[in-house]
């Protein structure tokens, strides 16, 4: 029991002040400590990746690698995916040996991602590599190697403004073995296609920021004057007429789904997202993306015409104090650690929606296809990189005297060289290895 009264001093003995006050400090330290720990905890539930829902767990579940008892990971370190090693599950760490290539050594960068070219003052973030929990760090992308082994071949990334940034960073892989010839492009540089002669490869970026056809009324600075209209029972032409002649494809979309949106089924419209005429049924953002891409997985999987498909997975903006509109910006630099990226509740929904609709689409691809189709996830590693994104130098010095306009942040695009170089060592590591 406790005492409920100051106890008398015993006779002799000198009273010691404050026995009540100490033990009230005591019972404070006690309760800040648990307090603590709640915090802490609460802050670890939002480590990625988010719990999976029942019928994904199996499919999907990933979690870090276990420690023995002197905290060291004894986990086999297996570089081509097996056993424990998770190509997509793990951190960045530094990277002493810098990049791939710069701004002085391709040519092919384009002038919203070349960062170094527009005056970005810090190198900071070009010297991290992804590291998989239970792998070694990934070898590097061996562009020799991969135009040897792709001989003949054609490869085409289709999809949005991300999958462009993804080409130019393939394109100056390869040119430091090849320099390749421009073959074609359309009449706003938004498909391309290059050729390197000496290994008959090809490789094409086709635009298809839905997948589904769609009418687009946007000018060159992303200023539209009408609605777009998106047609859930077509899709882009873009991509589909040249399917035949694909080898490898590289697939993904995503951040259009946010904008606004008429949404057309048999040349009518049957919903909208934010649209003027509040008469149409308004569509989420999950629906439509949902739609798109089980139409898209569903020709992939039935057309006769089978090549190698990796639908790369949700690249996650990075916007802070504001967004692309309201004057967002994004200047960290260091990469997240996995338990520092927040709650991306909206990131996290999409993420999973396509992971879904994915194993669906392998699913139903049939047991003679079996890994042809391939879930290339760099949602992760993506959302920890906060510090590659081209922010204000996606124009040439954005902060030199003679510019006297507002400075408007890319928060979702990737300097290059950057994080994408990531991507395509993962690729390297998922293609077969004769």
């Amino acid at each position: 029991m406790g005492m409920e009264y100051e106890p008398v001093p015993v006779p002799g003995q000198k009273k010691v002040g404050g026995g009540r006050t100490a033990l009230k400090l005591l019972m404070a330290v006690l309760l800040a400590g648990f307090a603590l720990r709640l915090l802490a905890d609460h802050c670890a539930s939002y480590r990625l990746p988010p719990p999976a829902a029942p019928e994904e767990a199996l499919a999907f579940a990933v979690t870090a690698p276990e420690q023995d008892a002197d905290g060291v990971d004894d986990t086999p370190a297996t570089p081509n995916g097996a056993a424990k090693c998770d190509l997509f599950h793990g951190e960045w760490v530094p990277d002493s040996s810098g990049p791939a290539f710069t701004n002085a050594t391709c040519r092919f960068i384009e002038v919203p991602q070349n960062c170094m070219s527009n005056g970005r003052p810090d190198d900071g973030y070009l010297h991290w590599k992804w590291k998989p929990y239970g792998c070694d760090v990934l070898p590097p992308f061996d562009g020799k190697a991969f135009l040897e082994s792709m001989r003949g071949k054609h490869w085409a990334l289709v999809g949005d403004s991300i999958l462009r940034n993804h080409a130019q960073s393939l394109v100056c892989l390869l040119a430091k073995v090849e320099d390749p010839t421009d073959a074609y492009h359309d009449e706003t540089w938004q498909s391309r296609r290059w050729y390197f002669p000496s290994h008959n490869f090809t490789l094409s970026l086709v635009w298809a920021p839905y997948l589904v056809k769609s009418e687009i009324f946007e000018d060159e600075n992303g200023v539209s004057s009408a609605e777009p209209r998106l047609h859930f029972d077509a899709l882009d032409a873009n991509w589909i007429s040249k399917w035949s002649s694909f080898d490898y494809v590289i697939i993904s979309t995503g951040q259009w789904f946010f904008k606004v949106a008429v949404y057309m089924e048999k040349g009518a419209a049957v919903g909208c997202h934010y649209c003027k005429d509040k008469s149409l049924k308004e569509i989420t953002i999950e629906q439509s993306f949902r739609r798109s891409l089980r139409e898209a997985f569903r020709f992939i999987t039935t057309s006769p015409h089978k090549p190698v498909v990796f639908y790369r997975t949700w690249s996650p903006s990075h916007f802070e104090n504001g967004e692309w509109f309201s004057g967002g910006t994004c200047d960290r630099k260091v990469p997240f650690k996995p338990w520092q990226t927040g709650d991306r509740q909206l990131d996290n929904l999409m993420w999973r929606i396509e992971r879904a609709e994915f194993a669906k689409a392998a699913g139903d691809d049939g047991a003679s296809n079996a890994g042809r189709l391939k879930l290339l996830d760099t949602f992760e590693m993506s959302l920890q990189r906060p510090d590659a994104h081209a922010g204000p130098y996606r124009t040439f010095h954005p902060f030199a005297k003679e510019n006297t306009g507002k400075v408007q942040n890319d928060c979702l695009h990737w300097c290059l060289p950057g994080p994408i170089e990531a991507w395509n060592d993962i690729i390297m590591q998922m293609l077969p290895k004769e």
